[in-house]
């Protein structure tokens, strides 16, 4: 989960440091770099990739090639495309929630990290560790107080003509944060979710591919609702000023969603791929997660900002099982039809 937009067409020099983002497809890697697929917003200036990758390459001599494929969702489609022919090494964002198409495609390799007791059980997102979990958050809508006098209260508030073509969501075929919003509702209304997507139609203004764009609309006043995370205020609170962007808590609860990381099948870099999973879960990459993706770091002792205060915590966590999702998405989007 990342603030600042920016192209997804990078190029970043810093002394030995060489890290290539490049539109999926438009360039081929140098032969002896570690490609690594991933959404935009990680590789975008300010987001986490630059922060941490130039340390990586210094640790380890290994360069870096970062391609950034769009949204998570995206990433995924590009890797399993790929499958029989592999262009990448790493695939960075798969979360909770698109994992098991992951599985199912068979597309990701096991590899325990070093640092892996040091993540919580209740983080641990594959039993053979065919991906590392880096970092985690709750999803949440975030209102613009100064474009909305009152916000919803729940899941339910939000179907009402008080807010008609006032909320910005993100596509679940492309998007992680779309995909995770489409999971709570599967928790909350199980086989009446069609019924409530229906419901909620009214209510979208739109549906972004990417969780980058959806939030750029939403701070340029398009909308005053947008789906995106607890810890979104936070962000404003470092770097812009408290209050004004607020995470509702809805009684329903809110679903967790964890990220992570791993090898792709086919790999020719494994030793180098291993490496780098080893590299998420080291202090240099936890320490950078806060500030450089917003999210929380998987490793319970990582110092957190004081920005931080201005993220809500739910009163209830929602875990919901991927496998439980099989047919939610075409159902919620014929609903919108």
């Amino acid at each position: 989960m990342h603030i600042r937009n920016t192209s997804s067409t990078r190029l970043v020099l810093s002394g030995g440091f060489f890290l290539a983002v490049l539109l999926a497809g438009c360039a081929k890697p140098a032969n002896d770099a570690l490609v690594i697929y991933a959404y935009d917003s990680f590789a975008s200036e300010w987001g986490l990739g630059p922060l941490v990758l130039p340390a990586f390459e210094e640790a380890t001599g290994i360069k870096v090639e970062l391609v950034a494929a769009g949204d998570a969702g995206q990433a995924l489609a590009k890797a399993i495309d790929e499958k029989s022919n592999p262009k990448a090494d790493i695939i960075l964002g798969i979360d909770n929630h698109l994992l098991s198409k992951a599985l199912a495609a068979d597309i990701l390799e096991s590899y325990k990290p070093k640092n892996a007791s040091k993540v919580p059980s209740g983080l641990v997102l594959d039993s053979q560790w065919r991906l590392t979990p880096f970092d985690w958050g709750s999803f949440a809508i975030i209102w613009d107080s100064e474009k909305l006098a009152n916000p919803p209260g729940s899941l339910e508030e939000l179907t009402k003509s008080d807010y008609a073509r006032s909320l910005i969501l993100m596509d679940p075929r492309t998007s992680s944060p779309g995909y995770g919003f489409l999971a709570w509702t599967k928790a909350v209304y199980g086989e009446g979710l069609a019924d409530y997507w229906k419901r909620l139609k009214p209510s979208i203004l739109t549906m972004s591919p990417g969780w980058d764009t959806g939030y750029g609309l939403f701070t340029a006043g398009e909308a005053p609702l947008v789906l995106s995370y607890t810890t979104s205020p936070a962000y404003h609170a470092e770097y812009e000023s408290s209050g004004r962007y607020r995470a509702l808590i809805f009684p329903e609860g809110h679903p967790i969603q964890i990220e992570g990381v791993g090898i792709l099948k086919g790999t020719k870099r494994r030793e180098a791929a291993r490496a780098f999973i080893d590299f998420v879960l080291s202090a240099t990459f936890q320490d950078a997660v806060p500030l450089g993706n917003w999210m929380y770091p998987v490793i319970e002792d990582t110092p957190l900002p004081t920005s931080f205060d201005f993220a809500p915590k739910p009163d209830k966590d929602l875990r919901v099982e991927a496998s439980s999702l099989e047919g939610a998405e075409r159902a919620a989007l014929d609903a919108l039809k």
